[in-house]
């Protein structure tokens, strides 16, 4: 009984801190649908063990336990393609916002710097002081 109490409070708030967290616009509505579908499923197999059950012998799995552990493995999945996909998306801003800054911030080098390294320059010089 108090592993049941246990493990549904930590669903709840769990769920709680994802949408207190997670409320910006790029969250779409399917995510949280899922979570929280998610949060109810692990709620119903704490407290009616005998329902995973017969639902693992709907879909063709021999115990609730190993239909439980499916889920998770592809939960699992999905969060870590999606985590996979958020830091690519970072990387790739990342790079265009400091491409876009050393772009701003470039320092012309001083006209006199060219001039006097280049021999073609010093040449055309001397043509016209002449």
């Amino acid at each position: 009984m108090l592993i049941q109490f246990l493990l549904i409070l930590a669903a709840l708030v769990l769920f709680s801190t994802f949408l207190r967290l997670a409320h910006t616009a790029r969250l779409q509505a399917f995510k949280r649908i899922g979570f929280l579908l998610f949060c109810l499923f692990g709620v119903i197999a704490v407290l009616r063990p005998g329902v995973m059950t017969w639902l693992a012998n709907q879909v063709g799995v021999g115990r609730g336990t190993d239909l439980l552990l499916y889920i998770l493995v592809v939960v699992f999945a999905f969060f870590s393609l999606n985590t996979y996909l958020r830091f690519k998306d970072t990387e790739r801003r990342l790079t265009k916002l400091a491409r876009a800054m050393a772009i701003r911030d470039a320092v012309a080098p001083p006209v006199r710097a060219l001039e006097q390294d280049d021999p073609e320059t010093i040449v055309d010089q001397d043509v016209l002081a002449r």
